[in-house]
């Protein structure tokens, strides 16, 4: 019976610390498995947004319809504009592809955030507001908003004044919209918003709406004799601004571009692409 009971006992203690040894080897391989997942630079990677798309080989581009920046030529069919060689431009140096994705511009910063493109590139108006919420980037092309009207009109509308309770139509989310919103006048005309700036001009060609406000950059190309909107002119300009390229907030894209664009500037590269689509380049 004593012999038995060793036995039992010699058993015990082996299977214990058979377990013993067990758990201090699984205690190990999880220590190890936590310290690669917190490896400081695969999270430093992660947060860079140049790294993503370096390692992605292409940039996904924001744009809205807008002539001359982002616009398919009616006579070739190719996608082209400012914006759009712009954007290549800056993408051969940085060794990737431009992918151009159309986002609804009201929309634009849940665009960015998401993850659905990585910037917006389609001559964004530089407002302090936008500059809180997503990281901008150098001035690079002047520009105005002008009010556009039938020429039948364009007398009349040129005092704002005219329009305190006419209907004037704005692109949703646009600096159209923020500057008729703090004039004295516009504010008080029905302002009625839509989707692209080109509906804006559809609104007033139709006469269901008196007037517009819109860029004059793409105004210019896109109104007056021999164009679609033959019968609309501009009758007012408002204060001047500049375009910016949008990046999620704290991005460190944003300043890679910006090296890019000194770049491009002092090989005259933007100089010949505002001479090309008839630009002023910021000063």
């Amino acid at each position: 019976m004593k012999t038995k009971k060793l036995l039992a006992l010699l058993l015990a203690g082996a299977m214990s610390a058979s377990l013993l040894a067990g758990c201090g080897s699984d205690s190990s391989a999880d220590t190890t498995s936590g310290d690669d997942a917190a490896n400081p630079s695969d999270t430093a990677a992660a947060d860079s947004d140049l790294a993503q798309i370096e390692d992605a080989g292409k940039l996904k581009i924001g744009y809205t319809v807008y002539e001359p920046m982002n616009y398919t030529d009616e006579q070739t069919g190719e996608f082209t504009g400012f914006d759009t060689e712009f954007a290549q431009a800056v993408c051969e140096k940085l060794g990737v592809e431009p992918e151009f994705i159309e986002i609804v511009w009201d929309t634009k910063q849940v665009s960015l955030e998401s993850g659905e493109v990585d910037c917006l590139w389609n001559g964004m108006t530089i407002t302090e507001d936008l500059k809180q919420n997503i990281s901008v980037s150098d001035p690079y092309v002047q520009n105005t908003q002008v009010v556009v009207t039938k020429t039948e009109n364009k007398d009349t509308y040129a005092d704002y004044a005219n329009l305190v309770g006419k209907t004037v139509a704005v692109e949703a989310g646009s600096a159209a919209q923020s500057v008729a919103e703090e004039d004295e006048n516009l504010s008080q005309s029905n302002l009625v918003t839509v989707s692209k700036q080109t509906d804006a001009l559809l609104e007033v060609k139709s006469g269901t709406a008196d007037a517009a406000i819109f860029d004059q950059t793409m105004a210019e190309n896109m109104i007056g004799e021999g164009t679609d909107f033959a019968d609309l002119t501009i009758c007012g300009v408002f204060h001047e601004e500049q375009y910016g390229i949008g990046f999620r907030k704290g991005s460190d894209l944003c300043d890679k571009v910006n090296e890019i664009m000194a770049t491009l500037n002092e090989d005259g590269t933007l100089q010949s692409l505002a001479e090309k689509y008839g630009l002023s380049l910021a000063e």
